[in-house]
């Protein structure tokens, strides 16, 4: 009979499983409502090595955060290469349709809601978002080729996303829906 030996992860691959079940504690509970024992718990680790990974709850959720706008950034760069044309509204039209096919993650679309509240108070989570945000814009404006104008209602068009899919705004018929609604694909 052949025994397997058993292969022991390395801390960048415990680093990985951390995340990917953080992300799932975050957005249950948010930034302020999570504990890294949850995390640890869900990732089948200590505590203490969750600590030893990630200095605390803040460099942990940060790096979640920063986790997150790295599958934004991969999902706009798809949408991008599977635009209908190389004209700013079609790469900015494609480059939507990805996004909004990603926040249909509701956990990634939840931690994104989470750390624009948490921004608010915490600043290493404000320095993060901001930084996400800064080389998302870019990136935006560098593969579309738009304008300030253009980039501007993109990025509102995606919070207008966010609110339509965090209010299950589809479940309501209503005037006040179907304005908010109009024109915004979302899955």
């Amino acid at each position: 009979m052949k025994t397997e030996q058993r292969r022991l992860s390395t801390a960048e691959e415990r680093r990985e499983t951390v995340l990917r079940t953080a992300i799932g504690a975050f957005a249950a509970r948010g930034y302020f409502g999570t504990t890294t024992t949850e995390v640890a718990k869900a990732a089948g680790i200590s505590q203490a090595y969750v600590y030893r990974l990630f200095p605390n709850k803040e460099a942990l959720f940060t790096a979640v955060v920063e986790h997150c706008f790295i599958r934004v950034r991969a999902a706009l760069e798809r949408g991008a290469a599977e635009a209908r044309g190389s004209a700013p509204e079609a790469v900015l039209e494609s480059m939507g349709d990805a996004y909004a096919r990603l926040i249909s993650d509701n956990d990634l679309l939840l931690v994104q809601l989470h750390a624009q509240a948490a921004a608010i108070s915490e600043p290493a989570i404000r320095e993060t978002v901001r930084a996400g945000y800064a080389r998302t814009v870019e990136y935006v404006r560098g593969a579309s080729g738009g304008g300030d104008e253009q980039i501007q209602q993109f990025f509102a068009t995606g919070m207008l996303c966010h609110l339509i899919v965090s209010i299950d705004a589809d479940a309501v018929d209503a005037p006040w829906t179907r304005t908010l609604a109009a024109g915004i694909t979302h899955y």
